[in-house]
């Protein structure tokens, strides 16, 4: 098989990225490294990785490989533990932090086959391989893991070192973490077996320990076996276009795999399961005993429907003990998490921001853009409101021409977008993804501070509004966040008038709410960003307001009402104050988006040393966006096709993937 190999792997004419220390438990050490580059353009490319990257998760491949390869691996492994990739992950991005993949009790290392690649893009990854036969002692492999672990420590103190356990991972990463608390650590646990005591699949096994190895090793796949995630999966491929037999066929695949290659059973040595269950009883134990020291970053993904481990009970308890932890809970899904569909971990770690290059996150240089994978979750949680507004962009040249499309738009950063919000802020997801889809180019958003909240617990079954803006390079609003991306050349989104035209009252639709301060036309012209005003339109036709903050101060009771909001909805700025507002849904119209005529700022010294050339330039930017909206606002009426039933009807007849023509500019 060309991807699975008992060697460690390396790239045609290079030198290897690996060499094998000659010690018992063969750590390794490393080769390469690459210098920290947080200056620069990095818009085209993050650290050689650029937008809508292919991650692997759209061709992952079956349950049918992952067997045949574990045969494989069975019939022909010899020596002792070590670390190798069975699946070949790529070569990984400039000075990519080193993630260490702790398996299951298995100990093969093919648990990951299904995110070797998304993970090997941004990780340096390496797998711990113990071969069925090997007896090494758990104290034996912590240690082997903590050899590993100190001497990256030595060679890059401030670096992140990364330990995805798995199940019995879990608490081989836990250990190792125990042991070295001021080691920089992000632990990414996955159902781990701290709560083998409490599981009932202890003394299921410990019966079934009277018949053969192989019988007790079949029932424990059986139960590890999720036949609801696989119908799930079924229904969601159907409805996501997939033909109904291809689906049918995966899924029949998939659940007969096992039974497929059972033969697997029979090249298990004598006593191995017993040799197993000791060895995980003694790691649970030597975990739990340790948890106090664990001073680590730690994310937890746990499976509800866990059969093998009480794993949502505790994930409950792990996060009181642990004081870095984060809990992602997959409600239908079963103990093997890594081997179903719908997971993707190297999402979860950038939507957690647990993803970093030193001991602190940073928002513009830790960044790393969406993949492919990444948009189309972002179409699926938000096709409603694409079918809902149909959005139509336009943009203009440099001779005035308005065209269709992004044509007009700058290819190259550093861009600063500058424009309008409409209600709730919403139009910014489709102009993020459209910029994504028709351009390659990341648009990263200024943000009120309240939208990136410190979730400490979340479900996972699709992300939510703020894993998206994560995923879409947010970062809240500090000018200082604005002067880093302007120099690394990226795109910005601004929004002058932030929350408060995005919570908008009643008859204040299509106003801006901008302050006096040009501080954002001074930072452009110091990196001679381009500026680009934009208006959007159309929102207020999507949802209606039913109160505000006046509405609700000046009823009964009001007062009182507002005081009880004001831990948590409340939003405050010098002139006004505002709430969430009741709203509900009208019947669609349509979002219109145009950028104006890019406004360059290279060579205008005088708008740094000038406060009224500053002040000139800046109300230049804000009447462009005021002439924008007035022109949407006119030429919509034009358009057959605004309202939501000549739209259904026109993609009725073209299919819905069509692009819906609007109004000529």
């Amino acid at each position: 098989m060309a991807t699975l190999s008992l060697r460690l792997h390396t790239k045609a004419g290079a030198a290897p990225l690996w060499r094998q220390r000659q010690r018992r438990h063969g750590s390794l050490e490393r080769t390469t490294s690459h210098p920290v580059k947080h200056a620069g353009k990095l818009q085209a490319s993050y650290r050689g990785l650029e937008a809508l990257y292919d991650d692997g998760y759209q061709n992952v491949k079956d349950l049918g490989y992952y067997y045949e390869s574990l045969g494989e691996l069975v019939e022909h492994d010899t020596g002792p533990a070590r670390w190798f990739c069975p699946v070949h992950p790529g070569s990984p991005i400039e000075d990519a932090p080193l993630m260490l993949y702790l398996p299951g009790i298995d100990g093969m290392g093919m648990g990951l086959f299904m995110h070797h690649k998304a993970l090997g893009r941004i990780f340096e990854l390496r797998c711990m391989h113990v071969p069925l036969h090997d007896r090494t002692p758990f104290e034996d492999l912590v240690t082997m893991v903590e050899d590993v672990v100190t001497e990256e420590h030595a060679t890059s103190p401030n670096k992140p070192i990364y330990l995805l356990g798995n199940s019995f991972g879990g608490c081989l990463a836990l250990a190792v973490a125990a042991r070295n608390p001021h080691i920089n650590l992000v632990l990414v646990l996955v159902n781990p077996a701290t709560s083998y005591e409490k599981s009932r699949i202890q003394q299921l096994l410990s019966l079934l320990s009277l018949f053969s190895d192989q019988a007790c090793m079949a029932v424990t796949a059986l139960l590890n076996y999720n036949i609801d995630n696989e119908l799930d999966m079924a229904v969601s491929s159907m409805l996501n276009g997939k033909h109904p037999l291809a689906a049918l066929n995966r899924m029949t695949n998939n659940m007969t795999s096992f039974l497929k290659h059972s033969n697997i059973l029979d090249k298990i040595p004598e006593d191995t399961l017993k040799w197993k269950m000791k060895l995980i009883k003694r790691a649970a134990s030597y975990a739990n005993y340790r948890l106090q020291s664990v001073q680590a970053d730690v994310l937890l993904l746990v499976s509800c429907a866990d059969r093998l481990l009480p794993s949502k009970d505790e994930a409950d308890r792990l996060q009181r003990l642990l004081p870095k932890c984060k809990i992602y809970f997959f409600e239908k899904h079963g103990h093997s998490l890594l081997l179903e569909y719908g997971v993707h971990v190297a999402s979860i770690i950038k939507c957690t921001d647990l993803y970093r290059h030193s001991r602190q996150h940073h928002r513009v240089f830790d960044y790393i853009p969406p993949s492919a994978t990444e948009l189309n979750e972002v179409d699926k949680a938000t096709c409603d409101l694409r079918f809902r507004t149909c959005p139509a962009m336009y943009s203009t040249l440099e001779d005035g021409t308005v065209v269709r499309g992004l044509a007009g738009v700058p290819q190259d950063g550093p861009v600063l977008l500058v424009g309008n919000h409409m209600l709730l802020g919403i139009e910014l997801i489709s102009l993020a993804a459209e910029f994504l889809r028709l351009k390659r180019v990341v648009v990263r958003g200024i943000a009120h501070p309240l939208l990136f909240p410190n979730k400490k617990r979340a479900w996972s079954e699709g992300h939510d509004f703020f894993d998206f803006l994560n995923l879409w390079g947010g970062v809240p609003m500090r000018y200082k966040s604005i002067y880093d991306l302007l120099r690394a050349g990226e795109f910005v989104l601004l929004y002058p008038g932030g929350h408060r035209e995005a919570l908008h009252c009643k008859g204040e639709e299509h106003r801006l709410f901008w302050p006096t301060q040009t501080e954002f036309v001074r930072l452009a012209a110091q990196f001679n960003a381009t500026i680009v005003p934009f208006g959007v339109v159309g929102e207020d036709d999507l949802l209606e307001l039913l109160c505000t903050f006046d509405d609700i101060r000046n009823a009964p009771f009001g007062k009182e009402m507002i005081q009880a909001y004001s831990n948590h909805l409340k939003l405050r700025d010098v002139d006004h104050e505002v709430i969430f507002p009741g709203m509900y849904l009208k019947m669609p119209g349509r979002f219109y988006y145009q950028f104006g005529k890019p406004i360059p700022t290279r060579g205008r010294q005088d708008v740094l040393t000038d406060k009224h050339a500053a002040h000139h330039l800046y109300m230049h930017v804000k009447s462009e966006v005021e002439r924008i909206i007035s022109y949407l606002l006119e030429k919509r009426v034009e358009d057959r096709y605004r309202n939501l039933i000549p739209r259904m009807l026109y993609q009725a007849a073209r299919g819905p993937t069509c692009e819906v023509p609007a109004f000529d500019p």
